[in-house]
């Protein structure tokens, strides 16, 4: 394990059949404030044209591909190598934790034993991952909640998502001049943009805050916030603030509308309900 002040050291283990690559500088950037990304591995069949995207961000982010032929169609086999590789990195006991980057219900297995043994285990998925395996996880991350984009941003991503091409005179001349320039283009791996979705109100985090301070109620009308975010992440390994679109716990009690909060001078922050 880690020794005091030293940051953690990982295993990100990506199934790229399950995971855009329009979210892999993001997810990197995640991973960085959890610890040291020692090994960087993605599995998949990288022959295939579905998986192209994948192509361009590997090398920039040093991600060794695992090339897995799927030799029989409904059989990845780039599953089961990603599962015999965390087992033996597991084993070899050089890590501290795993960061499973999948929303693949098959790996709440693998999430499990590993925690068994002792290892932090981050999952990183899209908000469709079925419940079993982000509830495996010691905490879960939706890859959503990486990209922020906010105001005019959004907007702009989405209406140039969502517009159609139209062609016009200019355009069909600028093809034409820049035909050999496409086709070099064409043989590079085009990464895909990911525009965040709508955030969730804040008030639809109140039942799981309450539930958070009924389990941490000591007979004290007020109760830390620290000690609510500590029983939160045992209740439910997904909750994160940026869900809810804000940045901190206290920033979704204060939105939220149902507590009230206290700032004691020099003291922790503690709240209770209205």
């Amino acid at each position: 394990m880690a020794e005091h002040g030293q940051s953690a050291r990982l295993a990100i283990l990506i199934d790229a059949d399950n995971t855009s690559a329009a979210y892999a500088h993001a997810i990197f950037e995640e991973v960085a404030k959890l610890g040291e990304a020692n090994v960087r591995r993605i599995y998949g069949d990288f022959s295939s044209d579905r998986l192209r995207s994948w192509r361009g961000v590997m090398h920039p982010l040093a991600i060794l591909p695992q090339q897995q032929f799927n030799y029989t169609v409904g059989k990845n086999a780039a599953d089961i190598a990603l599962v015999i590789d965390a087992m033996d990195l597991m084993h070899r006991s050089r890590l501290d934790g795993f960061c499973l980057v999948s929303s693949d219900s098959d790996f709440t297995r693998l999430a499990q034993r590993l925690r068994e043994d002792g290892a932090l285990v981050y999952g990183f998925g899209a908000r469709k991952t079925p419940e079993a395996f982000r509830n495996a996880c010691s905490r879960f991350i939706y890859i959503e909640n990486l990209l922020e984009p906010t105001g005019d941003e959004a907007v702009a991503a989405a209406a140039a998502v969502a517009a159609p091409k139209t062609k016009t005179k200019s355009d069909k001349k600028a093809k034409a001049a820049d035909g050999a320039k496409a086709d070099k283009q064409a043989e590079k791996p085009a990464v895909p943009v990911a525009v965040a979705p709508a955030k969730e109100p804040p008030s639809k985090a109140v039942p799981l805050i309450r539930k958070a301070m009924e389990q941490a109620w000591d007979d004290e009308e007020w109760i830390n916030l620290g000690t609510v975010g500590q029983r939160l992440n045992h209740l439910a390994p997904d909750f994160d603030p940026r869900t809810y679109g804000c940045s901190t716990l206290l920033q979704v009690v204060e939105q939220a509308g149902k507590f009230v909060v206290e700032r004691p001078p020099g003291g922790a922050v503690r709240i209770k309900r209205r």
